[in-house]
């Protein structure tokens, strides 16, 4: 890929870029426009800092602000309070303003926790998303979602704040390990399923691509992933109606992960898989058919993401379900797909949905 592409999140005062391109780590004229304080903490983990920290400090060296490092454990497992308390920890004890800006160079975790982070100190300070994976260049860092998970749910404490920009390198996805990898291809997959048809069928066509880190095919993957989650975003910012679709498979998905353990699975193996789930019993309800069904499936093995869901007891499942941000008074909602692009948010019987759960294991 040789130019940069740029996708616009259209909020108002609050809009921000989305630049996707290779190389963009190291450009300073990326962060310029973002960052008005005097200092800057870089939040990342120690897996990314070794590869990408020394590429971002050199970039932001021009602008002559003071940087500080906040290098936190790496994996789902630490993103929990105690890791978040590191991060106001180290804030505090640098003497961080309200000017400071954050900024994420990181997967999901370190997104999501950086942006909370954001969010809280001093009431909210600016940061910047430089997301080096896939899953979090094409879902997590957009949208301003931002959180950490407790033992009893995942992401149900958090807050929604924007970025000031998102910087997506597409030559950071070449240092992914294939698992990562092929959980961030099961956000696009999403993508295509309930937004985009056009997309889907290109996504199926080029999956063997996609699995062999093609920067073309990545390249366009993550644009139109994040053209669909801008729109979006754009017109339900806080959820309250169509960005619930962007949850396709995350019901089942969290339950995984959570029933698990975090980090037991990845995050996009859990919604690969619960996607699977959410496609069954789509056919369970009379919305979706079997082939579609079908090729769902298909792309997800295709991916090299798991199909069967882990065995923890129906009970289990339907009890962890219920603590999910989408449960109203107690009754589960899924998102269903009634064809690629249309999805339906509603509740299910609970004997389709033990059904559904007997058959995925």
């Amino acid at each position: 890929m040789s130019a940069m592409i740029t996708v616009n999140v259209e909020l108002g005062d609050r809009a921000y870029p989305i630049h996707i391109g290779a190389g963009l780590i190291g450009r300073t004229d990326l962060y310029a426009p973002h960052i008005a304080g005097s200092s800057v903490a870089i939040v990342t983990n120690a897996t990314v800092d070794p590869l990408y920290g020394d590429a971002l400090r050199a970039a932001l060296a021009p602008l002559g602000k003071k940087v500080t490092t906040i290098v936190l454990p790496d994996g789902e497992a630490h993103k929990n309070l105690e890791t978040l308390n590191q991060i106001f920890t180290a804030l505090l004890a640098d003497r961080a303003d309200r000017k400071t800006t954050l900024i994420a160079l990181g997967g999901g975790v370190i997104g999501d926790m950086t942006g909370f982070a954001a969010a809280s100190y001093m009431r909210g300070v600016p940061f910047i998303q430089v997301p080096t994976t896939l899953l979090a260049q094409v879902d997590s860092s957009v949208g301003g979602k931002t959180g950490i998970n407790h033992p009893l749910g995942k992401n149900m404490i958090g807050a929604f704040y924007q970025p000031q920009a998102v910087i997506a390198d597409i030559a950071a996805l070449q240092t992914l390990p294939p698992r990562e990898l092929a959980a961030g291809i099961a956000e696009v997959i999403k993508t295509g399923a309930i937004a985009d048809s056009e997309f889907f069928d290109w996504i199926e066509a080029n999956i063997p691509a996609l699995n062999d880190c093609d920067p073309t095919a990545l390249a366009h993957a993550v644009k139109r992933s994040c053209e669909v989650k801008a729109y979006v975003v754009a017109a339900d910012e806080r959820e309250g109606g169509l960005r619930a679709i962007l949850n396709f498979g995350h019901t089942f998905g969290h339950a995984i992960e959570a029933g698990l353990g975090y980090g037991e699975w990845l995050h996009g193996e859990a919604v690969g898989c619960g996607m699977v789930m959410a496609a069954d019993l789509s056919v369970r309800l009379g919305r979706l058919d079997e082939t579609s069904r079908a090729r769902l499936t298909r792309s997800i093995a295709a991916a090299k993401l798991p199909v069967k869901a882990p065995a923890l007891g129906a009970d289990r499942y339907i009890d962890l379900m219920k603590v999910d941000k989408k449960a109203e008074a107690g009754e589960i909602k899924f998102i269903l797909l009634e064809r690629f692009g249309q999805t339906k948010i509603t509740g299910a019987p609970d004997a389709a949905v033990r059904a559904t759960l007997a058959a995925s294991i």
